[in-house]
């Protein structure tokens, strides 16, 4: 049975105009610009975007959107799983599946539990793999999307500069050298501004050159609450465009760009100003704590809520409207990041590898 607020939403989905140059009947998620302007949260994370939506919105059931939580040792397992069109317009995300890995203590030094979370990275890993039944020697490229130059930007090359490249090795090595490997390639592309093309571009030719099974790419993302920096990875077979966490969106990569499966691996690392003061803004208001979950069924939004909105542009505009946040030890978190990441990669990828002792695969 279909409920009134499924209904709703439908209807409400269906109202909203389609991308531009889209015919209607094909059209994908409203433009990045449109939902932040609509909803004033800009955020990579698709868990946020549902929160976000729900929060401002209404109900907890988004149709077409399936959502289920699992508890793990030391933090959680969201999988949100974007089926239709319309749940696809309403969260302003393409449709895929996006599994989130919580992780509330994974920005201080604890071995044990970066270990644990490289093991729950590389078992979804090879969950997504056994998903499209890629063979154990299909050849993977790596992508370390970012900008080196920049330390909160620089996650991807530094996970690329960790994890186990071995495709060489099948072309040099002798075969008891390369078993219970996959033959991975890497490489850190860089930004447009360093390099003079877009990194879709670059991508795209090595596709066609090298001919992977997968394109696999990390990369820093940008989130909507100070608790998901540095504690949250989000694994999504949806592709990605880089820069568009932080309003600076480019061409996309993605399965129909590249014409192969993308997978893609991602922390957030920066925030935006006024995100932050309207999180505080918020709490003191006593409207949302800290690991609020979401609004009940049907209430609508606080009074004052667009009043906040515009306060905050128009007071902190022209100050903080463009400004971008990330935690004062960075340098130390995209380290850890790094090892965690490539870490849970390798074992992931490599059918050799058992997920026990991840961070033994680290380059």
């Amino acid at each position: 049975m279909i409920s009134d607020w499924s209904r709703a939403w439908r209807a409400r989905a269906l109202l909203r105009p389609p991308v531009a140059g889209m015919p209607v009947d094909e059209a994908g998620p409203e433009s990045e610009s449109e939902w932040v302007r609509r909803h004033h949260v800009r955020t990579d994370l698709a868990i946020e975007a549902r929160e976000v939506v729900v929060e401002q919105e209404g109900p907890p059931e988004i149709p077409g959107v399936k959502v289920s939580r699992e508890e793990v040792e030391g933090g959680s397992i969201t999988r949100v799983d974007i089926e239709s069109d319309a749940g696809s317009r309403i969260m302003g995300k393409v449709k895929g599946k996006y599994v989130t890995i919580e992780m509330p203590s994974l920005r201080e030094h604890n071995s044990p539990l970066h270990e644990k979370t490289a093991t729950l990275l590389g078992t979804e890993i090879r969950r997504f793999l056994n998903a499209w039944q890629l063979p154990p020697d299909a050849p993977v490229l790596l992508v370390g999307l970012g900008n080196w130059n920049a330390t909160p930007d620089a996650l991807g090359p530094k996970v690329i500069a960790r994890c186990l490249i071995t495709r060489h090795l099948f072309r040099y090595a002798p075969p008891q050298a390369r078993d219970g490997l996959r033959p991975v390639a890497g490489v850190a592309p860089g930004v447009l501004g360093l390099t003079g093309m877009e990194t879709s571009e670059i991508i795209q030719a090595l596709v066609e050159r090298f001919r992977p099974a997968l394109v696999f790419c990390i990369d820093a993302l940008a989130a909507r609450t100070v608790e998901r920096l540095g504690t949250t990875v989000q694994i999504s077979d949806a592709g990605i465009a880089p820069g568009s966490g932080v309003g600076n969106r480019r061409r996309g990569i993605t399965r129909d760009e590249l014409g192969v499966p993308v997978l893609v691996i991602g922390v957030p690392t920066v925030i935006g100003a006024i995100t932050i003061i309207s999180d505080a803004w918020d709490r003191l208001s006593g409207r949302r704590s800290p690991q609020a979950d979401l609004r009940p069924p049907g209430q609508p939004p606080g009074p004052g809520e667009a009043s906040k909105e515009e306060t905050l542009k128009t007071l902190l505009g022209p100050y903080l409207g463009t400004m971008i946040v990330t935690p004062k030890e960075v340098d130390a978190l995209i380290d850890d990041l790094a090892a965690v990441l490539a870490a849970g990669i390798n074992v992931g990828l490599h059918p050799g590898f058992t997920l026990e002792d991840p961070f033994a695969t680290l380059q």
